[in-house]
Formats: structure tokens, C-alpha cells, sequence
């Protein structure tokens, strides 16, 4: 399954975004409000409109980057967000990303993804990371679509997938999901071992 550039931006441009909350999700609004340190380094892949970059960035949090393959998304981020460095905006593939952070935060971006990636993803991951940094975020915990995205997961896959190179410091049923998500998302803290 290939799933390109040209097949994201026409996802924009056909306003075909399901995913799209239209705002940042209680679960990672909740977790941004107990960071204390505004200069980390955050990485938001596959960050869509990204309404978590934007609540970050309204919040004093400086060093906060997206990275996304349609350039559609990257537009519609710099023009509702004139103030949002341009040089944080990074349209490329996650996979080509280089570079170190103290946080990546998963929302929307693992299910967008073949699932013949994961392996890849969770490496990736390890590598943007610095020692004891973290990846944050939401994972569907349910079976949704063979084909397409959104592509589902499990708890027992997580575990399998990300236990050898992180220490799961927290992967929980989320309590506090958003409208239409509840029953369906875990919350997880992976720390790079």
C-alpha cells in the first residue's frame, strides 16, 4: 500500500479528513499542561493541521516542530498560525527526519501508516530520541480498516513492538478521550532504553 504525497494532499484538499478533531484532544492537552520545560524539543510527525503544535506554541513552548508529507498541511498550519516559526514546519517524509528530541507526541500519525511500517516507525523513533526521551501519544486499540487508513492496533501489538527498544512507562486504556474515540485509544509513554 502506498500512501504518497499526492494521496495526503488530495485528503486535504477534498476536506476528507476524518481524523481532523479540529482541536487538540483532551488526553494531550491534558498531558502539555504538566510540562514544565518550554524550551524541549518536540516533535509532532505526520502533524496534519496540528492543533497540539499550536496549543504548544500559544503556551510558550519554543522549540516545537512538525514534520509532514503534504505540503497542504504544512500551508494550512502557517496560514492559521502566521506567528508559528516557518523553519519548524518541515515538509518531508518522518523517515527521512533527522535530528534529536526530548519529546515526539503520536497522534493520528501510527494508524496513517501501512502496517508494514511499524517496525521502521518504532526504530525511527528510537533514533529521533535522546537518552531517556520520550514519544507521547494515542493508539487506536481496536480493529479498524485492512486496507486503508485509519489501520487499528492492539495493546499486545504495542507491547510486542515497542517493549525491546522503550520502556513503557505508561500504556492505559485512555480515560479521557475525545468525543467518538472513548473505548477506542490507549495512552502511552514510551521512554527510549
Amino acid at each position: 500500500m502506498q500512501f504518497s504525497e499526492e494521496f495526503w494532499n488530495n485528503k486535504y484538499k477534498k476536506n476528507k479528513t476524518g481524523w481532523d478533531l479540529g482541536e487538540i484532544s483532551s488526553p494531550l492537552k491534558a498531558y502539555f499542561d504538566q510540562l514544565t520545560d518550554k524550551s524541549a524539543l518536540i516533535l509532532i510527525p505526520g502533524g496534519g493541521n496540528s492543533y497540539e503544535a499550536e496549543y504548544l506554541h500559544e503556551k510558550g513552548f519554543t522549540n516545537v516542530f512538525v514534520v509532514d508529507i503534504a505540503i497542504e498541511a504544512i500551508m494550512n498550519i502557517k496560514d492559521r498560525i502566521p506567528s508559528f516559526p516557518e523553519t519548524h514546519l518541515l515538509h518531508n517524509n518522518f523517515f527521512n527526519i533527522t535530528g534529536q528530541f526530548d519529546i515526539i507526541i503520536e497522534q493520528t500519525f501510527f494508524c496513517a501508516l501501512d502496517p508494514e511500517l511499524r517496525k521502521d516507525y518504532v526504530r525511527q523513533m528510537h533514533k529521533l530520541l535522546k537518552p531517556r526521551g520520550k514519544l507521547v501519544g494515542l493508539y487506536f486499540d481496536a480493529e479498524l480498516n485492512n486496507d486503508h487508513p485509519p489501520f487499528g492496533g492492539s495493546f499486545d501489538e504495542y507491547k510486542q513492538l515497542f517493549e525491546p527498544a522503550f520502556t513503557i512507562k505508561t500504556l492505559n486504556d485512555c480515560y479521557n478521550s475525545s468525543p467518538g474515540r472513548q473505548g477506542m485509544e490507549l495512552f502511552a509513554i514510551y521512554e527510549k532504553a
